[in-house]
């Protein structure tokens, strides 16, 4: 190759080289020192936008999962609803049996009453309770229903129960007014309606339970897809911190060896002033 003075190609070559090398550290940097494998958008164009996707499926999952453990808190409070409904009407079938004793006066008949009449009035309470604002049963006999969204894709549901505590149904026959256990065959009657009630609300309750445990595996289920797809998008996103510590190293070198070249390439075309002089 012929010498100039204008012209240093191969100094050209080792800043280029010198260069490239040094674009290729501070990209192993950035990844090191930020945990990502794709640090702008060029590096994996296509990587970045499944991982954006997953990204978004893993915080909507975990939406869905804080909506099915506010669904269980509902569940639970009308649970204990259901249990305290439970100890009300087992104390009123209590009262309708004391009743019937022939030791007892018509007084003692009327304060029997007097609880009995306070406890229909706790169960009517009862029926009117709320969560969050939300009521936890319904006035109707048919009951109603509440949608709950099980995925992170809004497809997949399950739904639960308000069902009538109170409204239309065999419990509202034990709160009736009518009720009464001033008499003895009054009592009588209030204990066949009270078990009647108990028994409806033996199926509330089990209709809760049931649903409070679908609840509970639909939440494990969404754990196991949570896990599974922050594994996927690590393996997208994440950076590989042995491998890419092995690169820097090699781009250290890299740059320490381009240096000494180019200024051996700068120094090269010094040779000429020996044929000047």
């Amino acid at each position: 190759m012929s010498l100039s003075i204008n012209t240093n190609s191969s100094a050209t070559s080792a800043a280029s080289n010198l260069n490239s090398t040094n674009t290729m550290l501070q990209k192993s940097l950035q990844r090191l020192s930020s945990g990502t494998r794709i640090v702008d958008s060029s590096d994996d164009a296509g990587g970045l936008a499944v991982s954006m996707k997953m990204s978004a499926a893993i915080r909507r999952t975990d939406a869905t999962n804080t909506n099915l453990a506010n669904a269980q808190s509902f569940l639970k409070t009308q649970d204990g609803a259901f249990a305290t409904a439970t100890k009300v009407l087992t104390r009123m079938s209590e009262l309708t049996t004391l009743a019937q004793d022939v030791t007892k006066t018509s007084g003692d008949t009327a304060n029997y009453q007097t609880e009995f009449s306070a406890l229909q009035g706790q169960l009517t309470a009862l029926g009117s309770s709320s969560f969050n604002g939300v009521a936890l049963f319904v006035s109707t006999s048919s009951g109603g229903s509440s949608t709950v969204y099980t995925n992170e894709d809004s497809v997949t549901s399950t739904t639960i129960t308000k069902a009538a505590l109170t409204g239309e149904t065999n419990m509202a026959a034990a709160i009736s007014t009518g009720t009464s256990i001033a008499t003895v065959s009054g009592a009588q009657a209030a204990t066949a309606t009270i078990n009647t009630a108990m028994a409806s609300l033996a199926t509330m309750r089990a209709q809760n339970g049931s649903e409070a445990s679908k609840l509970k595996f639909a939440q494990e289920m969404l754990t196991t897809n949570k896990n599974n797809l922050e594994a996927a998008n690590s393996r997208i996103i994440d950076v590989d911190v042995a491998a890419e510590s092995t690169q820097l190293a090699r781009f250290n070198i890299l740059q320490q060896a381009g240096t000494a070249m180019l200024a051996q390439a700068n120094q090269s075309a010094q040779s000429v002033l020996r044929l000047l002089s």
